[in-house]
This record gives C-alpha cells, sequence and structure tokens, in this order.
C-alpha cells in the first residue's frame, strides 16, 4: 500500500493512497469546507460517497448533486466540478477505479452513468462504506476484491437495469470446491481472487457467491481461520507472534492479533502465555 495523507487547512484534511487491490487506483478521503473543483476530468471511474453535508457537481452541462444516502458514479473522460452544497462543507470518501477490461466496469457503461450519475441504493452504499473499511486494513486484500466484486455487480445491475431481470447463476458447487482447494494449496502465499476466478474459470462475483453459499464462509475469512489454525499450532511450538506471523502469511504482527482474536477470543500473545 503507498499512503499519505495531508492538512491542507484547519479544517480541511485529505487522505490518499494506492492500496494493493486490482481494480482500484487510489483510495481518497477528505473533508473540505472551502475548496472548490475547477472543471476537470479523470482517466479513471470515480465511485462516491458522503458521510457529512453534501456536493453539488456539473456532468455533461448538467447539474447533480449527492445528499447523504446517494452514491455517485462519475465516468472518465467526461468533465465535471463540485463544491460544497452546505456552508459547513462535506466529508468524502473516493475509490478510483480503472476503467478498463480488467475493472468492475468498463467503457460500455459511460453513457448510463453520464444519463444517472446518482444512485440512491443502500444496500450499494453499505458495500461500498465497507469495502473502504477493509482496503484501510493492510493484509486484507483477498477481502477487499471480494467486496469490489460485489460493488462491481451491483452497479452493472444498476446501470443497467434489465440485467436485475435476468436471474442470477445459482451457486456452483463444482467452483466451490475449487476455490477451496486452491486456498487449501495456498495458505500462507494468499491468492488474488482474479487470479483464482481465471484458474477455476469463473467471474469473481459468482466465485465468492459460490464459495459463500456452499460453505457458510466468505473465501477470505475461511483462508484467515487456516491461516489462525496454523498460528495456534506454532504459538504452542514455541515460536513468537512476530515469528508466527511470518510463517503464517500474515501482513505483520498487529494482522495476525487482529485475525487471532476474531476467531480465538484472545490475542496471540496471550494465547502463548497461556501455555
Amino acid at each position: 500500500m503507498v499512503a499519505g495523507g495531508a492538512r491542507t487547512g484547519e479544517s480541511e484534511k485529505i487522505s490518499a493512497w494506492r492500496p494493493d487491490v486490482k481494480g482500484v487506483t487510489e483510495v481518497f478521503h477528505a473533508h473540505f469546507t472551502r475548496h472548490a473543483y475547477p472543471m476537470h476530468v479523470h482517466d479513471t471511474w470515480t465511485l462516491l460517497i458522503v458521510d457529512e453535508g453534501a456536493v453539488r457537481y456539473d456532468l455533461d452541462r448538467h447539474e447533480h448533486g449527492t445528499p447523504l444516502g446517494t452514491v455517485s458514479l462519475l465516468p472518465p473522460q467526461v468533465p465535471h466540478n463540485g463544491s460544497a452544497a452546505t456552508p459547513h462543507g462535506f466529508r468524502k470518501r473516493v475509490l478510483y477505479l480503472e476503467a478498463s477490461s480488467g475493472g468492475p466496469l468498463d467503457a460500455s457503461f459511460i453513457g448510463a452513468a453520464v444519463d444517472s450519475p446518482d444512485l440512491v441504493d443502500p444496500l450499494l452504499r453499505n458495500r461500498i462504506s465497507r469495502l473502504h473499511a477493509c482496503l484501510a486494513r493492510p493484509g486484507d486484500e483477498l477481502e477487499a476484491a471480494a467486496r469490489l466484486a460485489l460493488v462491481g455487480e451491483r452497479l452493472r445491475e444498476r446501470l443497467r437495469p434489465r440485467l436485475a431481470d435476468v436471474p442470477r447463476p445459482g451457486p456452483d458447487r463444482r467452483v466451490a470446491g475449487a476455490l477451496r482447494e486452491l486456498l487449501d494449496a495456498r495458505v500462507v502465499e494468499g491468492v488474488e481472487l482474479s487470479e483464482a476466478a481465471g484458474l477455476v474459470h469463473a467471474h469473481p462475483a459468482h466465485l465468492v457467491r459460490s464459495f459463500g453459499a456452499a460453505y457458510g464462509i466468505a473465501p477470505h475469512q475461511y483462508l484467515m481461520a487456516r491461516r489462525v489454525d496454523r498460528a495456534r499450532r506454532l504459538l504452542l511450538d514455541g515460536l513468537s507472534p512476530g515469528e508466527v506471523a511470518a510463517e503464517c502469511g500474515f501482513y505483520d504482527q498487529s494482522h495476525l492479533a487482529r485475525h487471532f482474536k476474531r476467531v480465538v477470543g484472545v490475542p496471540p500473545g496471550r494465547y502463548a502465555r497461556g501455555l
């Protein structure tokens, strides 16, 4: 992860980083009271949620707004601006998403996004918010990729409503079983969701859904549970938590501690001291 944060004024703050998740080029969090964006363009999709206040902006010569609860999707290469719609400014979270075939949305959705950039969709907003929280945690890239796949699926449904009338393919136990075998074979090194989808010949969103339906657990939860199980054995063998984190594929010791406590109920250090 490449991270950065800065204060632009007494009450204006930003934080930006590049996560190690395919399809996301940048994460940007900001609190602005006075800044107004001039007309500009991005070569990526801009997926925006506002947590406080509201933003007004012009897109394709039409005025739009982002009241609380709205999801705004601004397409690549279409000029837009932005400014606070309230005296107290706004606080926002933004994901910049690849506009290529490797991202959640390709160029075929640009026209629909220009026509309807603001989506009132509580489910989509919740998924985006949870994705932001996950992207801020190094080591949870598989979970972030799975959440991004579901966000992309929902966006495609909203931009092409007729797709909502087409039944989704049901859970596929063959696909789920293939992914489980792959995760079991790569407990320590892990696997990217895009690579897994290619190996088992399934769309990432279908892969995530099939695994959850078959085993009652998300792929990233399954992988972390396998790593925690391995960590328990190594702690019993006398290794330190720092050594165990490296041996089991965790990002660092704090990453191990968070997942270990979630599964076992106590931090790894306390678990080891109880021997």
